[in-house]
């Protein structure tokens, strides 16, 4: 996979390559998720080609639903294959385009009937709402989760650190 003539890049120019942050990057990197294959002299983060593989997978991943902890358990197993990740990413893609494309036949449908001034029935008011329903529900089936996943990590903050709670703070104040 060659993205540049460089073999590799520092952080910022990395976070710029992939649209994500440095403090993500950095993150990433201290919770042992993904770590930059070379340091420089200097001490800086060196990232290569190879990374953005790694990168690549991490995101698919978080895309599929899982938090960070289970995309860390998942690409440390043994008989783990990319090839597989993007396979079921691809798979997923797809059935969201189909739903999608669905719902937009249906909606252009509907602008049809009401365009012509045809009667636009019950039923298809139905079935409009129903595929709307499901399209919203997964989205907010993704959000709930990440949302629970958010709140879950804030419980077990506050379960190890009562004091640091208590004050608003981190002891690195």
């Amino acid at each position: 996979m060659i993205i540049s003539k460089e073999n590799n890049w520092k952080v910022g120019e990395f976070a710029k390559l992939t649209g994500l942050t440095i403090r993500t990057l950095r993150y990433y990197d201290q919770i042992g998720l993904y770590s930059p294959s070379d340091y420089s002299k200097g001490g800086y983060r060196l990232f290569n080609e190879s990374d953005l593989l790694r990168l690549q997978q991490i995101l698919a991943l978080k895309e599929l639903g899982l938090s960070l902890e289970e995309v860390k358990s998942v690409l440390d197993k043994e008989d783990y294959n990319p090839e597989e990740v993007i396979s079921l990413q691809i798979s997923r893609l797809k059935e969201n385009i189909s739903k999608q494309q669905k719902l937009l036949k249906e909606l252009q449908n509907i602008s049809s009937l009401l365009q012509k001034n045809k009667t636009v029935t019950v039923e298809d008011f139905t079935k409009l709402l129903g595929m709307m329903k499901k399209s919203h529900q997964s989205y907010f089936i993704g959000r709930q989760k990440n949302v629970e996943r958010h709140l879950d990590r804030l419980g077990n903050f506050l379960v190890r650190y009562p004091n640091d709670a208590e004050k608003g703070g981190t002891n690195n104040e």
